[in-house]
């Protein structure tokens, strides 16, 4: 781990439509010796048995969470249906970075496109990419975790979310694990030692 003392954090966000592999990703370049640490973001929702509080989620009441908004407390959120907000809180960007580790996010689109715009430069944002919509929905098949509704809602939404792909610093296309995962590593490498 780094001193802190004249650290230069640096944020590196991956987004993609679900089942692109960015998750998978992700957790591969936290276990690649990068000075990385994920950031864990704030949900209103009640936590699940076998959640922890501060490791899945920062689990925030709903009322809560709207002060932490009007106090301009996060970095970005959403309310995804009724008084059910997730979101990014600038306090756990300033805690990794205290830590001397730099921040991961694994964000939806318009997050991750709310999180570069606040920092600039000091972050990298980066879009993966299945290789076909075809492709993505056989991932999203093989899963076996959703019903049928919901993947043509996942695959509509994806078809919206890779219009964004554009504004994004970095695409990686994921038609094969592997190669993707390394040209992740030489990315963010490059970018935090720059």
């Amino acid at each position: 781990m780094k001193e802190n003392q004249g650290f230069n954090g640096k944020l590196i966000i991956f987004s993609a439509p679900s089942g692109a592999g960015k998750t998978t990703i992700v957790h591969h370049l936290l276990e690649s010796g990068l000075d990385l640490q994920f950031s864990i973001s704030a949900a209103s929702r009640e936590k699940r048995k076998n959640e922890i509080n501060g490791k899945d989620y920062y689990f925030i009441p709903a009322d809560e969470f709207r002060r932490k908004i009007e106090n301009n407390e996060f970095l970005e959120w959403e309310e995804v249906y009724k008084d059910h907000y997730y979101g990014t809180l600038k306090s756990e960007v300033e805690r990794i970075w205290d830590k001397g580790l730099h921040v991961i996010f694994d964000v939806d689109v318009v997050g991750g496109m709310n999180i570069k715009k606040y920092y600039g430069d000091r972050a990298l944002s980066v879009f993966v990419m299945p290789p076909s919509v075809k492709h993505l929905e056989e991932r999203l098949r093989k899963r076996s975790t959703d019903s049928e509704e919901k993947i043509k809602l996942r695959l509509q939404q994806a078809e919206k979310e890779l219009e964004f792909a554009k504004h994004f610093d970095k695409i990686i296309v994921n038609d094969d694990l592997r190669t993707a995962q390394a040209e992740a590593v030489r990315i963010v490498s490059g970018f935090i030692n720059n």
